[in-house]
């Protein structure tokens, strides 16, 4: 049997993730956590073989859970569950140890032949994920920001022209803290305004 711990902050994606995982009889969630500090307690009390982690959540996200965890068991296995492909992301997912990296619009079918894989030691990456890492290599950034992983996916969100308190209910942030990011991203790319910001990160291929 394949225990599962399912990582995430929206109670629905648990919920789902929970049902689908449940229909497989070499399969069974053994817990679910809404964020890396409740993740890396679970983990101490049902020692999983799989943590299926989200990636942005509030307090401990998934990359720093992900450290935390392997630290402490390296026989778990982490595979990364997340809506958004980002070349910092992918990496710094993988440096912290995660062994395969798949996007939510994923089937129920790959899903499990993923978690099967991971317990067998086998690694994972979407296709879109790979694609992405591919072009990013092909057409380098122009200039690097340091910006980091919150701060470059807040950069696409500016990009896609959310508000800061849309930005802060999608990625289940503080208003305050979406204010605070904002202005590092500001400060590090030499910008003066959120247009200016969005000019840059466009022309020096930040976001796909």
């Amino acid at each position: 049997m394949l225990k599962v711990l399912i990582v995430d902050d929206h109670p629905l994606v648990r919920h789902g993730l929970s049902v689908l995982l449940g229909v497989y009889d070499d399969i069974e969630v053994i817990g679910e956590a809404e964020n890396g500090r409740e993740a890396f307690e679970m983990c101490g009390k049902h020692l999983p073989d799989i943590v299926l982690m989200d990636l942005i959540m509030p307090e401990i996200d998934g990359i720093e859970a992900t450290r935390k965890i392997l630290k402490n068991w390296s026989s778990i296995k982490i595979v990364i569950l997340t809506s958004f492909v980002d070349k910092k992301l992918i990496e710094d997912s993988l440096k912290a140890g995660a062994i395969g990296f798949i996007l939510k619009n994923v089937s129920g079918e790959n899903l499990v032949a993923t978690l099967r894989d991971a317990y067998r030691g086998k690694s994972t990456l979407s296709s879109e994920a790979s694609d992405f890492l591919i072009s990013n290599l092909k057409n380098p950034t122009v200039a690097e920001y340091q910006l980091t992983s919150q701060e470059k996916i807040i950069i696409t969100c500016l990009v896609d022209g959310l508000s800061n308190k849309k930005i802060a209910q999608k990625l289940v942030l503080s208003l305050s803290t979406v204010k605070f990011h904002v202005s590092n991203i500001l400060s590090k790319l030499g910008a003066s305004s959120r247009a200016e910001a969005v000019s840059i990160a466009l022309k020096n291929k930040m976001v796909q």
